[in-house]
């Protein structure tokens, strides 16, 4: 491995020697961030890759929003109340402008929403709206969202961007939102040019504008931003370039705990990993710190579950895996697996881990193998392009795989992926994971009304599903917002959105 990084390293700082530099410097108080790719829609209610939810976190604010702890809190609406199970009314900010001039009133809010259960409206977004039965206008400033059934997890459903009355299909291209950032100009590959909105209602930003530059390699990501072409990079840099940089004291660099979530999916119908004895075999044997102390170059924390600890729900008392190898070899005798040939090659048993062609992921997936294999599990690791493994993880066609759930902030992800009615193609339980008594837990928690009771179920959902070992927490990701030295003001949240670009300054 240490070759692997040092050679990375070499291609950095090659590329920046031999890089003949012709593109000019960021203009003077515009700051100027690589993405890997262009944003798919400038429409919230449909762009929902990475690139597009982060230029939707300049252009347009959520109705509502989440704080630090990823609690539901205020947004465009100052508060909420639920007079009733299957009712939410939301009180909107007085005098809050659209780029175009127009006041934000309860017309555009009914408008955005009532797309989602609008059997003619196409959105990946629309299965979060699946107990919303309508919504309508009490008053200007009061909007009442109506259920068709009790969901306790309603109200982050509202953390979305709220659009235009009647906009349509133009705002893909030509956005127009209550945002920090008014659109100027998007140019497809290329760049997405906003500028400062003076009128935006939490003041004007500190900068005088946003470029998001498309930059799809990392190398040159990381060249530009030695250059100065670019001002920074927000979590798109391996831990091995951050290093590399941070190393030459060339850039800053900010970090905050993260939501993105590494783990070892399992089939639960295999007959072997059936057998809970091995699930806990294999993450008694993994070394969780390793992987984050060498590969992530620190820049991530051994997991414990799918929620981050910086979620109000978290539940931190649960079973959690240690390296413990001779306790993993223990299991495997008692599940009936034991070694053929005491300190010999031959294996226990042979297993089969499917992964991306990613290099870290590649690097990661070998060594598991070596861990697995000191307990005498002999891994087969087959990398596969992304669209080909997903396949293959959404037809159950596996017996291991590593995925990262990306952004987890709502604990309803319990329910979308350990509730036994959430198996594809319904929702996200992709290892047929089946467990009665947490899927009580879960609809209980669905049902409650006060978060003091959605957190004891929750927490006990997470203490079940922790020692049944569905998954094999790896680890939480670590935000990464490497920026050139004139930059002042950079701030990450869990979530790594990009709200905090308004606050940021450039000298």
């Amino acid at each position: 491995m240490g070759r692997v990084h040092g050679c990375i390293g070499a291609w950095v700082l090659g590329c920046v020697v031999l890089g003949a530099c012709s593109a000019p410097p960021s203009p003077p108080g515009v700051v100027t961030l690589a993405v890997l790719s262009s944003p798919n829609s400038l429409d919230p209610r449909v762009g929902t890759d990475e690139t597009s939810q982060r230029a939707h976190q300049l252009i347009y604010d959520n109705l509502l929003s989440l704080d630090e702890h990823l609690r539901v809190s205020a947004g465009l609406a100052t508060h909420w109340t639920q007079p009733d199970p299957l009712t939410y009314d939301v009180f909107l900010r007085r005098g809050v402008r659209f780029h175009d001039g127009h006041e934000l009133t309860a017309d555009d809010v009914v408008y955005t929403f009532s797309c989602f259960i609008d059997p003619a409206f196409v959105s990946a977004r629309k299965g979060a709206y699946r107990t919303l039965d309508r919504v309508t206008a009490i008053d200007p400033y009061t909007v009442r969202f109506s259920l068709k059934e009790p969901f306790g997890s309603f109200p982050i459903q509202l953390v979305m961007p709220v659009v235009p009355k009647d906009a349509g299909p133009g705002l893909r291209d030509r956005p127009v939102g209550t945002g920090p950032y008014r659109f100027v100009s998007f140019a497809v590959d290329d760049r997405l040019e906003l500028k400062a909105f003076p009128g935006y209602f939490g003041g004007a930003p500190a900068n005088d504008g946003v470029v998001l530059k498309v930059v799809p390699d990392e190398i040159m990501r990381a060249l530009e931003l030695r250059k100065g072409t670019v001002d920074m990079v927000v979590n798109d840099l391996a831990p091995d370039v951050v290093h590399q940089l941070e190393e030459e004291q060339s850039v800053n660099v900010a970090e905050s705990p993260g939501t993105d979530y590494a783990y070892i999916g399992v089939n639960m119908r295999d007959p072997v990993l059936a057998d809970r004895r091995v699930r806990h075999a294999i993450g008694y044997a993994v070394d969780r710190q390793a992987i984050v102390d060498h590969l992530r170059r620190g820049l991530a924390r051994p997991a414990i579950g799918i929620l981050p600890p910086a979620s109000w729900a978290f539940e931190p008392g649960v079973f959690q895996f240690s390296l413990d190898r001779r306790k993993a070899r223990a299991l495997l005798d008692e599940a009936g697996y034991p070694d053929p040939d005491g300190e010999g090659p031959a294996p226990r048993l042979r297993l089969t881990l499917k992964v991306s062609t990613n290099e870290f992921i590649r690097l990661q997936a070998a060594v598991i193998q070596q861990d697995l294999k000191q307990i005498g599990i002999d891994l087969d690791v087959r990398s596969h392009e992304f669209a080909t493994l997903y396949a293959d993880v959404l037809k159950g066609n596996f017996q291991l795989f590593t995925l990262q759930w990306v952004g987890v902030s709502d604990p309803d992800m319990l329910r979308r992926v350990f509730h036994s009615t959430q198996m594809p193609p319904t929702g996200f339980n992709r290892g047929y994971y089946e467990n009665p008594e947490v899927d009580r837990l879960i609809d209980a928690a669905m049902a409650a009304t006060t978060d003091e009771d959605r957190r004891r179920l929750y927490g006990e959902a997470q203490r079940r599903i922790a020692e049944d070992a569905p998954y094999i927490s790896l680890w939480y990701k670590t935000n990464v917002a490497v920026s050139r030295t004139n930059i002042e003001g950079v701030t990450l949240t869990p979530s790594a959105d990009f709200t905090f670009l308004r606050r940021v300054r450039k000298n």
